[in-house]
């Protein structure tokens, strides 16, 4: 559910932050003050488009961050796969609009608008006069009956959608080796040789060519190398006037002195440490120059190697790592190709029987579908009634397709609003008081087994008055129990259920601002009573009373 959002310079807005509560939040205000300047904040922080004209005034930058709190979705792998911290049930969202673009964060880990799309589906659903449900959709469908009917059917779908994944990993090698198998017999010649070639070169490491060149370095310097090393080693230890000498010198002056005065033991110590250290690297740099020595041949026969090597990385890549990592894929495409005849006739095989099985599941599947199908259609109709549309046929339609990830129904919500009219998609009813109604009554029967967790209205009331408002404000009210409702309405009835109310107010005091603020108590009675007079009367802010209470 959302639990807070913090916006600013946004529109009309300098800085704005409020708490949403659970249940029912409902937003009202004069017309033309901006109340569904909220709503658009929200949708653009979950990642709706969003140009440099929403930052206000002279700002640099317009900022929306809300905080939600999740109790359905398990995003622990989703989280993982993005990189982003998972920090408990509480999430922080933003997105920051600049006039050269925009970015969007999860927990503070940027993210792309792909991602906000997957991620809004997760959280919240908007629903407008110009706006549809997703649910309006026909590939939504059957999700739908697949969600009321999880109870019954779910483990036989589970079983379902784990074999024909399954079912198309096989169809997918299958395809491969249909591909492998229509190679020339010139293209697996080619394959042979290549692999051939890299194979001869008897590559030992990805790191022979660096290797082999220090040690060419070496060899083409010899001279110069015994030269400054065998120099260095007898200005160390060589003869009269060597370092060595002075500093043996040095350490019996200080193994007198410290005689003398014991406070010069330590350089005395300091120095005997530094003689071992020199002495140890006078041997060794004798043993390196004595064990130089030119080995022309040695030289050729690495010249011709780093030639070889340097022809295959040119050929597979560029580095060793290259070239080794080509050699394996190399042999795997030709061991494919030549175990593939026999492969595709054992898979088709497997294929075939994975299929009737999947025939098999789908049936089953299809036959439970149906009889809930008929179950829900009966409480859609239902639902509909109490929402003033006393002549509504509602149906579900099914369609057999080919093998698919759900089965091999194709589903879609079929309705007739008026006796008149036969039936035709959800999506198509005219009327957006009626499109309303539809998806108050699905929503609110779903409410118990879907994920989602807020649900937002943009004035969907628009078009009913009297008895359709008290219907719809009970269903809105009841739909409150089980998530997350944010409502803009013009109904004082609807207005007077609610769980928090907000009131939007725009000002225009030498300059035009958008304020919203938290009604309760008498604030909350005399926003009501507006609602239901026009203005405030003895009259309006008693009809407002009995609704509240």
């Amino acid at each position: 559910m959302l639990s807070k959002i913090f916006i600013k310079n946004y529109i009309l807005i300098d800085e704005l932050e409020l708490d949403f509560s659970e249940g029912l939040n409902i937003i009202t205000g004069e017309t033309g003050a901006g109340k569904s300047i909220l709503i658009n904040a929200i949708d653009i922080a979950f990642g709706a488009r969003a140009g440099k004209e929403i930052i206000k005034g002279d700002a640099d930058k317009a900022v929306i961050e809300l905080t939600l709190i999740n109790k359905k979705q398990d995003l622990t792998e989703l989280f993982e796969e993005n990189g982003i911290d998972n920090c408990g049930d509480e999430i922080i969202l933003s997105r920051e609009v600049t006039k050269s673009g925009s970015r969007s964060r999860v927990n503070g880990c940027l993210v792309n608008q792909d991602f906000m799309k997957h991620f809004r589906e997760l959280f919240i659903d908007v629903h407008s006069q110009h706006q549809t449900y997703s649910f309006l959709q026909p590939k939504y469908h059957i999700m739908l009956l697949d969600a009321y009917a999880k109870g019954t059917c779910g483990e036989l779908l589970d079983r379902y959608k784990a074999e024909y994944a399954h079912y198309k990993d096989r169809l997918n090698k299958l395809e491969e080796l249909k591909n492998s198998a229509d190679k020339t017999s010139e293209q697996i010649d080619f394959l042979k040789f290549q692999v051939n070639e890299i194979d001869e070169a008897q590559i030992k490491s990805a790191n022979e060519d660096e290797e082999l060149n220090n040690e060419l370095a070496v060899l083409e310097n010899v001279e110069k190398l015994k030269d400054l090393t065998g120099s260095s080693y007898w200005a160390i230890s060589g003869d009269d006037g060597a370092i060595m000498d002075g500093l043996l010198q040095i350490k019996m002056n200080l193994a007198k002195a410290s005689g003398m005065d014991n406070s010069l033991e330590e350089q005395e110590n300091s120095l005997i440490e530094a003689i071992e250290i020199l002495k140890d690297l006078s041997t060794s740099l004798r043993e390196y120059s004595t064990s130089l020595d030119n080995d022309e041949e040695r030289i050729n026969t690495i010249q011709e190697r780093l030639f070889v090597l340097e022809k295959l990385k040119r050929k597979y890549g560029g580095t060793l790592e290259s070239v080794i990592t080509q050699g394996e894929n190399l042999r795997k495409e030709l061991e494919g190709i030549e175990f593939s005849t026999q492969n595709i006739e054992e898979l088709q095989l497997k294929i075939d029987a994975q299929k009737n099985k999947l025939e098999t599941l789908a049936g089953e599947i299809s036959e439970q579908r149906k009889n809930y199908a008929q179950v829900l259609s009966g409480l859609i109709v239902e639902k509909l009634e109490k929402l003033e549309l006393p002549k509504v046929r509602f149906e579900i339609h099914f369609e057999k397709c080919e093998l698919g990830a759900n089965g091999f129904d194709k589903v879609e919500f079929l309705i007739s609003t008026n006796i008149s009219e036969g039936l035709k998609p959800l999506a198509k009813v005219a009327s957006g008081g009626e499109i309303s109604r539809v998806m108050l009554a699905i929503k609110t029967i779903f409410a118990q087994s879907d994920d989602i967790e807020t649900v937002i209205f943009d004035e969907i009331d628009t078009g009913i008055s009297g008895k359709t408002s008290q219907a719809v404000a009970d269903e809105v009210k009841e739909l409150s129990k089980y998530m997350q409702i944010i409502m803009i309405t013009h109904q004082a009835i609807i207005a007077s259920k609610s769980d928090r109310h907000f009131y939007v107010k725009k000002t225009q005091d030498g300059r035009t601002s958008v304020d919203i603020s938290i009604l309760e108590g008498e604030a909350k009675l005399k926003a009501v009573a507006e609602l239901a007079g026009g203005e405030i009367t003895d009259e309006s802010l008693k009809f407002a009373k009995t609704l509240i209470n």
